[in-house]
């Protein structure tokens, strides 16, 4: 029986490409860690808890909380319907149809929101504002974080869908499962981890929306003021202070719902390899 060698079939785990590539994660995992050290350093912990005895600040916060969530709701339930159909049909003006999905996100979102301005004063757009809807408030917000996000989530749908064998839902049909049947046993679970990776892109594109909102809808506090656009006050004001505290709000918040949904997602332990 001929030796065990003591190297794997993958080769030597160090080697120049492993260099290189471990090497730019770490200097790019330092130069966020050295943003996020440098803005705990400046703030003072007393101003950040001072912003929870702040009735203005505590109402952007639900508010940034509430349309996310809604905006987030608002993108899974058109992405994952449209990523599959852009994955799985083909259509006359297919590739018309694809492009325009990622228009959203090649353009500046301050253009979103001019588009959004320009619409709601033509005939159509007030016969909508006729019909109950009111641009200074919280439906609009949830208009602009919906038009901003909702493209990162279909593409990266139709990617995970793209991954998945459409010879397996064909095998489910052939089995005597219908369509739907197909698509809701089959596809959406083996398509999950990256639904659920569009997801996250698209919940913290919303959080961060700050263009659209100042053009649309505006920012009146305790009413159209979100998280993003406090920090746009307190600087213009020169309280840099207040400014990095209610960001490190919005950083911490951010990194708690990521990790709870990279853990949940993952199924696996944060440590393990």
């Amino acid at each position: 029986m001929p030796p065990r060698s003591s190297t794997s079939v993958a080769g030597r785990r160090l080697h120049p490409l492993s260099v290189v590539t471990v090497g730019l994660l770490v200097v790019f995992l330092g130069a966020v860690m050295a943003l996020v050290v440098a803005d705990l350093a400046y703030t003072d912990h007393r101003t950040v808890l001072s912003l929870f005895r702040s009735r203005e600040v505590l109402a952007a916060i639900r508010l940034t909380i509430v349309t996310s969530l809604i905006t987030l709701c608002l993108v899974v339930l058109f992405a994952v319907p449209v990523g599959y159909a852009l994955s799985r049909y083909r259509f006359p003006g297919h590739t018309v149809a694809d492009t325009i999905v990622d228009l959203p996100i090649v353009l500046p979102p301050v253009v979103i929101g001019v588009s959004l301005l320009v619409f709601f004063a033509t005939r159509p757009g007030l016969w909508i504002q006729r019909l109950g809807f009111d641009p200074h408030s919280v439906m609009a917000i949830v208009l602009c974080q919906f038009f901003v996000s909702v493209s990162y989530a279909i593409r990266s749908a139709k990617a995970a869908f793209d991954a998945v064998d459409e010879r397996v839902e064909n095998l489910a049909l052939t089995l005597g499962c219908t369509r739907w049947q197909a698509f809701h046993m089959v596809a959406l679970p083996m398509a999950r981890p990256g639904l659920v990776a569009g997801a996250i892109m698209a919940w913290a594109r919303a959080v961060g929306v700050f263009g659209p909102l100042m053009v649309f809808v505006g920012s009146v506090r305790m009413k159209t003021e979100v998280m993003p656009t406090t920090v746009y006050l307190e600087l213009s004001i020169g309280r840099i202070e207040v400014a990095l505290a209610v960001a490190l709000v919005m950083l911490a918040l951010a990194s708690v719902a990521l990790g709870f949904i990279h853990w949940s997602a993952s199924g696996r332990r944060w440590w393990g390899i």
